[in-house]
């Protein structure tokens, strides 16, 4: 079985720019007594994000955009005309529209033609029914047995405890299980912990907003490839 990374390994966010999200939920207000501006949103978000969640999420603990985006709402005294869960999706897909990495396409083609079971793993505030809308959108022939968004289970990568539940949901043992992504920590070493055989795929064609260091000692055997292709040789090499 084969676990992908979401973000940079899949999918990159292409054009991010959380002002365009906030921006186009703003234009579902329809109570804002405080006179709340997209401004205002964006910068509330980036100061908490920075002062008092960031070092959660560094700690390997998913935060929920959703609860998160009913605090700061409420906060600013902000109402709308759409349910929460929309405002959610609008403001990611406002934000960035998404793209697929070079050849994803091609890779998920071939793994499907030769049977080989796959699934996914983020770390992503987003809610796992939006992951999965975003993967299956871009990515539609995927054949993903489960979709894992951290945000639905606490856990951040590398924790250990995410990829348990992967390994869980497969019903193989850990050594069965190749996982790809692009991140040294989060992805490579956090998979390798787990019990899994690590892929780093680093592939610059796209910008890297949440990019791992570069200078990681991987001191442990992991394959190390720039271009889907290379995988998908060593598969067929493999047979």
């Amino acid at each position: 079985m084969i676990l992908f990374d979401y973000g940079n390994t899949l999918i990159h966010e292409a054009g991010w720019n959380t002002l365009n999200g906030q921006k186009a939920v703003f234009e579902h207000v329809i109570s804002n007594p405080k006179g709340a501006t997209a401004e205002d949103a964006d910068n509330f978000a980036l100061q908490v994000y920075e002062k008092d969640l960031s070092p959660s999420r560094d700690e390997c603990i998913e935060i929920n955009q959703r609860q998160f985006m009913q605090l700061m709402y409420e906060t600013l005294g902000v109402e709308f005309d759409i349910p929460q869960e929309e405002v959610e999706r609008l403001f990611w897909f406002s934000t960035s529209y998404g793209d697929i990495m070079p050849k994803a396409d091609k890779l998920i083609s071939y793994i499907n033609n030769k049977g080989i079971r796959s699934g996914a793993i983020s770390n992503i505030g987003f809610t796992g029914k939006l992951l999965e809308e975003r993967i299956n959108t871009l990515l539609p022939e995927n054949k993903f047995e489960f979709i894992i968004a951290s945000s639905e289970y606490v856990y951040r990568k590398p924790h250990k405890r995410i990829f348990e539940l992967a390994v869980a949901k497969s019903g193989l043992s850990p050594d069965e299980i190749w996982f790809c992504g692009d991140h040294t920590i989060c992805d490579v070493t956090g998979s390798y912990n787990a019990g899994m055989f690590p892929v780093r795929y680093d592939n610059r064609s796209a910008a890297n907003l949440w990019a791992g260091p570069d200078d990681a000692k991987l001191d442990f055997d992991h394959l190390y490839i720039h271009d889907w292709d290379e995988l998908i040789e060593i598969l067929e090499n493999a047979e």
